[in-house]
């Protein structure tokens, strides 16, 4: 599979450090964004704030800026929140285990281990859908067969000394090419003559939701849906462009329909987005107005 990797592996910008600041950067942008979008973002970021220092010192609303176009702006803030921690709490160096690393803001178990394997050698597996997919077919013919702890404990296992950076990146690039969720091409695959999946082996896979169930679940629970003018998550995305580009970092007011959600669903957004830590509000003389916040 390494070998695999180093012939096939995609380029990505990225990928040519192993500064944990940066990789951190990376792992945060590369969340629910396209890999090669997230690869240009990182260039422009790096250069604006090549170390963790000048971004804890960066204005929030310069981080929501240069977040503009990768979504889930909530992880922008975390990012910057991230930043702060680890210049008060840990000298400005990222912290290399992964109990440290997830009690930053906006790290999670697979972006601490993403961020401990890459940046640091830590012999552990970073866990996303692509490795609980290929590791899965694997070991046991499908990711449905193992449960959660089983899949972490098994990618811990088979990470190869020494390897760590390596190694995480094949598997993700495994499970976003030959070893897709769909029509995977085991032919392809350097890992098929080891994977009970190739061999028939089939144990029950998890069914992806359809997209019109999956904008559905996305906006009733926590905003995460596909963009889409009816939906709560479009809203709150055109609310924060109007901020975003307020020369000078205006006020802006919130008093008029946006699309085809009335006044009140357009405050609700508003609010939220405050609460989100994502927006500073105000009551002015012709309603809410709202910017992006200064600290």
């Amino acid at each position: 599979m390494l070998a695999w990797y180093a012939a096939n592996g995609r380029g990505l910008a990225f990928r040519t450090t192993s500064d944990p600041y940066a990789v951190l950067v990376s792992e945060l942008m590369a969340q629910q964004t396209q890999a090669e979008r997230a690869a240009e973002a990182w260039t422009a970021w790096m250069a604006r704030w090549p170390a963790v220092e000048a971004l804890a010192a960066a204005p929030v609303a310069d981080v929501l800026r240069a977040w503009a176009g990768l979504g889930y702006n909530r992880r922008a803030v975390a990012l910057h929140r991230a930043a702060k921690a680890i210049v008060a709490d840990h000298g400005g160096r990222v912290p290399d285990d992964v109990g440290a690393l997830e009690a930053l803001p906006g790290v999670g178990p697979y972006t601490a281990r993403a961020v401990a394997a890459i940046g640091f050698g830590r012999p552990v597996g970073a866990v996303d859908t692509n490795v609980r997919r290929v590791l899965g077919r694997i070991a046991v013919g499908g990711p449905g067969a193992l449960t959660s702890a089983a899949m972490q404990a098994l990618a811990d296992a088979v990470v190869p000394a020494g390897r760590a950076a390596a190694w995480t990146h094949a598997v993700m690039d495994l499970g976003a090419g030959p070893c897709a969720s769909r029509n995977p091409r085991c032919g392809a695959c350097p890992a098929a003559p080891w994977c009970r999946f190739a061999a028939g082996e089939r144990a029950l896979e998890p069914v992806a939701p359809r997209a019109s169930a999956r904008r559905a679940q996305g906006d009733a629970s926590s905003g995460q849906a596909l963009a889409f003018p009816a939906t709560s998550r479009w809203l709150r995305g055109r609310v924060l462009a109007r901020a975003r580009d307020a020369v000078d970092g205006s006020w802006v007011a919130y008093g008029e329909p946006i699309g085809a959600h009335p006044p009140e669903a357009v405050r609700e957004a508003v609010l939220t987005l405050e609460r989100d830590g994502l927006l500073e509000v105000r009551e002015g003389a012709g309603g809410l107005e709202a910017r992006l916040p200064d600290g």
